[in-house]
């Protein structure tokens, strides 16, 4: 739901669960994209994780007028594109598994998972922290790391003080305690 001032707690997931976010190039231009979505939409970015298989962001649109669909998309299709042009030129026999033909017959190639993905409004302070615990914790409950703040593609290290991160986040967001 689009409520001004409400946070948005969105994941959204790989084709077929395919772990097509496990190579540092495809999470970079995440990366990218979440940053050029933050600028065109006006978006307060407060946590985010990409995992190799999905990816959490959690948010605030600025604009009263938003619609989370179009921020959806200017953040999943960059990546979606950029990746399936990659596959076209080194990996073609791989793009097969991301081949879909729906009934019109047009053959489509899929990143992402059909859907908006998943969307939840943050509307009190205990809401949004958990969230923002649950976003970081994700790499550490998958095994990939010991603590947050070892995995790279992650807001968590931002929120420590750590000087090598990916990604900013806005000065606005309440410190939290990773």
């Amino acid at each position: 739901m689009n409520f001004p001032g409400h946070a948005h707690e969105l994941t959204f997931s790989c084709y077929h669960g395919y772990k097509l976010l496990s190579k540092n190039r495809t999470r970079q231009w995440f990366v990218e994209a979440l940053e050029r979505a933050r600028r065109k939409h006006d978006l307060h970015l407060w946590a985010y994780v990409i995992m190799p298989e999905h990816a959490h962001v959690v948010l605030v649109p600025q604009r009263t007028d938003y619609e989370m669909s179009r921020i959806l998309q200017s953040i999943k299709q960059p990546v979606g594109r950029r990746a399936i042009h990659l596959l076209r030129k080194r990996n073609p026999e791989w793009l097969e598994r991301l081949t879909v033909r729906p009934p019109c017959g047009r053959m489509e190639h899929h990143f992402w998972q059909d859907g908006g993905g998943y969307d939840r409004n943050l509307i009190s302070m205990k809401a949004l922290l958990a969230s923002v615990q649950y976003v970081h914790a994700n790499p550490v409950r998958r095994g990939l790391v010991a603590w947050p703040t070892d995995w790279k593609w992650s807001s968590a290290r931002w929120y420590e003080g750590e000087s090598d991160v990916k990604l900013e986040m806005d000065a606005t967001v309440p410190m939290l305690m990773v």
